[in-house]
């Protein structure tokens, strides 16, 4: 794992370029369970270990693309220490690609490359460059383009 560490809101420009890695975290088939139930995504892939395991070209259960998805603000947060802000809001997303699926069981962590860095009302908004790996595999989970907002 490797941190940045925001000791200054006025600093953020000066930390475009560098990266923080989360560490890895476990995506059971009780999350991903979960996750269909809160959103009412129910499809076969993603919870029925018995016809994932003989249908599905994986061969076993994925994750919901939007579940990876959701993880990358908690993974942000493992990796970084912001400095001291009145509110942090993920404010949208640019570009959102699932190159690879992630299976039940898999580990995933976050690489955060902090992309630009522009003054706003009240603060900043960040545009960091998300790729979230699959451990073992080559190809990644999920790039997307995140942008958030630090206000003072």
């Amino acid at each position: 794992m490797h941190r940045i560490e925001f000791t200054d809101l006025a600093a953020l420009p000066h930390f475009v370029g560098h990266e923080a890695t989360s560490d890895w975290r476990l995506v059971d088939q009780d999350t991903i369970n979960r996750f269909a139930g809160a959103t009412g995504d129910l499809q076969w892939i993603h919870i029925d270990e018995v016809r994932a395991g003989r249908e599905s070209p994986f061969g076993t259960t994925v994750a919901h693309g939007f579940l990876t998805l959701s993880l990358i603000p908690a993974l942000l947060q493992s990796s970084i220490t912001p400095p001291r802000v009145r509110l942090a809001l993920n404010y949208g997303l640019n570009k959102v690609r699932f190159p690879s699926p992630v299976p039940a069981g898999s580990s995933l962590r976050g690489r955060f490359r902090l992309a630009a860095v522009d003054p706003v009302e009240g603060g900043f908004q960040l545009v960091w460059q998300v790729v979230l790996d699959v451990e073992g595999k080559d190809k990644p989970a999920c790039v997307a383009e995140l942008v958030s907002r630090w206000l003072a």
